[in-house]
């Protein structure tokens, strides 16, 4: 199983078991691909959150506010596109 799109799958798939505007770390889907080895896959993790975005299935925020992945320093969410931050 390739690793990027094991990340993707599972991006979403931890999405979809969320309420609507409900956000994930990138973390979670790392930990859900690879408990022992999820550190190593944190750069893979957000690069797959950012093929979404492309895909528009998801949206990158922090602090709440959605942000450009390329411009974003620090922890991220990941969010499904549409929820528009309701809670």
């Amino acid at each position: 199983m390739e690793t990027s799109a094991a990340l993707e799958r599972t991006i979403l798939a931890l999405l979809a078991k969320r309420r609507p505007g409900a956000t994930i770390c990138p973390s979670d889907a790392a930990r859900a691909v690879s408990a022992d080895g999820w550190r190593e896959l944190m750069d893979d993790a957000r690069a797959a959150a950012g093929r979404l975005v492309t895909s528009g299935d998801v949206e990158i925020t922090q602090h709440g506010d959605v942000v450009d992945l390329a411009a974003a320093r620090g922890p991220i969410r990941i969010r499904r596109t549409g929820a528009g931050g309701q809670a």
